[in-house]
């Protein structure tokens, strides 16, 4: 008997999970995926948004405020790329002037610092490449931008380390309620459990009504993204979106922490709950907006595409909390954006929901810090010869576009829940990300990464099960 399963190691289960570690709790996380961090919560923009487009009463409203205002402490604490770079949302007619102002009310309503409306001159003097049809903007310097890998991993590791056990290629297919609390039906066996956070993405609609009349329906929502070489990461400071509409924040502009130039996203609700496939309907449809909002996008520099998909819950809010005939099942249900900006705020959220509930005595021995992987192409002279001396392997680049060594790629396979595959090499490094796209080091890190795992080469897979890179061996076959 477990007391707490989640089900899901994207941003949302990976922070419940964390904050439920601080207590006396057994915490399982189940994850069908080879690695965290493999659904939802790897394709997004990346956005630590400011607050001012919830509407104010909702739960989007406050995590999304409260999640804003941890993101930067949590970023010291975990170790993992964060900036506070702002935000701008364009208006582009005079007509628009009281969605805008509308806008700016809504934010103050929900608590957001520093928002002000900015006319056309002092918009060109914040961001030089906008569109000439803008006439007004709402500035909003409390938005931000994140790595949403580093985050999700970081949590993670960081609920590992503290005891929390998380059980991979763990697939939920079945709930039902006991006189106890939860038997968790798995393609591994059984759990029995006192609580279940039910942190599935698009799949939570799923096992909500597996255990309560009270049905919610979810809506997976697709986005496509253009991602451009560093080359052009400068051609905008802040993340510049449009003003929005019933189906989100529309396609945005922005920088990221890493140094590229994101683009994105559509938003096309589909039945599809794996569609993530890209479509040059799609992409266009990107590059079409996104030149409304940024003059002369360098579409010549784009290095790849990808698609992830939103939980819509049809109500228009998160779902969080018990239903009333499942107690002991915590919902986190419809958590599209600004989930990710939330992921911090509606971790404690939840754990107090499990507390109240559950009582548990708080851990006096809770680790509250993680240390990241080095990174030797951020590290100064002095930091790049401390590491070599301590490890000649990070002396050794495998991924040349990003600068990635042998030595990060090893911490990346040996931390807490270390990576595998070649995503989750990439996701912990950055090896593979670059302009290339993995063509130059991927077979160096599949050898590492056999190496290093006890594992035949033919093993290793670029994520999930039927992903493997190599099929044989050359001259297999061949009659001599």
């Amino acid at each position: 008997m477990v007391d707490v399963v989640v089900i899901g190691a994207g941003v949302t289960g990976c922070a419940v999970a964390r904050e439920l570690a601080r207590y006396e709790y057994k915490v399982t996380v189940l994850e069908r995926a080879s690695d965290v961090c493999e659904g939802t919560s790897k394709a997004n923009s990346g956005i630590v948004h400011a607050g001012y487009d919830a509407h104010p009463g909702t739960l989007k409203a406050k995590l999304n405020v409260e999640g804003n205002r941890m993101m930067e402490t949590l970023s010291k604490e975990l170790d993992f790329p964060f900036k506070r770079n702002g935000s701008l949302v364009l208006c582009f007619d005079e007509k628009d002037r009281p969605r805008l102002q509308k806008l700016y009310e809504q934010g103050v309503e929900n608590g957001v610092k520093e928002l002000r409306i900015v006319e056309r001159e002092e918009l060109k003097l914040l961001e030089p490449n906008i569109s000439d049809d803008a006439v007004a903007a709402l500035y909003a310097p409390t938005g931000g931008i994140v790595c949403p890998f580093g985050l999700t991993i970081a949590l993670a590791e960081n609920a590992a380390v503290n005891g929390v056990d998380f059980r991979l290629n763990t697939e939920v297919l079945e709930i039902e309620k006991t006189e106890s609390g939860y038997r968790v039906i798995t393609n591994d066996g059984t759990l029995e459990s006192r609580m279940v956070v039910n942190a599935a993405g698009v799949y939570a609609d799923r096992f909500h009504n597996m255990v309560s009349g009270e049905k919610i329906h979810i809506i997976p929502r697709k986005g496509e993204y253009c991602l451009m070489d560093k080359k052009v990461g400068g051609l905008v400071s802040h993340t510049v979106f449009q003003l929005p509409t019933v189906y989100g924040k529309g396609v945005l502009v922005t920088p990221t922490v890493h140094g590229n130039l994101l683009i994105g996203p559509t938003a096309v609700d589909v039945e599809d709950h794996e569609a993530v496939n890209t479509t040059g309907e799609g992409l266009a449809d990107v590059l079409k907006r996104a030149a409304l909002s940024v003059q002369n996008l360098p579409t010549g520099q784009i290095i790849t595409s990808f698609a992830g998909l939103r939980a819509h819950e049809e109500k228009g809010d998160f779902v969080i909390g018990q239903p009333e005939d499942a107690p002991g099942f915590f919902d986190t249900a419809g958590i599209e954006s600004p989930g990710l900006t939330c992921a911090p705020a509606l971790g404690k959220y939840v754990a107090e929901q499990v507390l109240e509930y559950y009582p548990a005595k708080k851990k006096t021995d809770f680790i509250n810090t993680r240390k990241g992987i080095p990174n030797m192409a951020l590290a100064d002279g002095e930091e790049r010869a401390r590491l070599i001396a301590e490890n000649p392997l990070y002396a050794n680049v495998v991924c040349r576009c990003e600068l990635v060594t042998e030595g990060e790629i090893m911490d990346a396979i040996h931390r807490p829940l270390g990576a595998t595959t070649l995503d989750g090499v990439k996701r912990r490094t950055r090896a593979g990300m670059g302009r290339c796209q993995a063509g130059f080091c991927s077979p160096k890190t599949v050898e590492i990464l056999a190496g290093e795992l006890g594992r035949d080469m033919a093993e290793i897979r670029k994520n999930d099960p039927g992903s493997e890179f190599l099929t044989g061996y050359d001259k297999d076959g061949i009659e001599e």
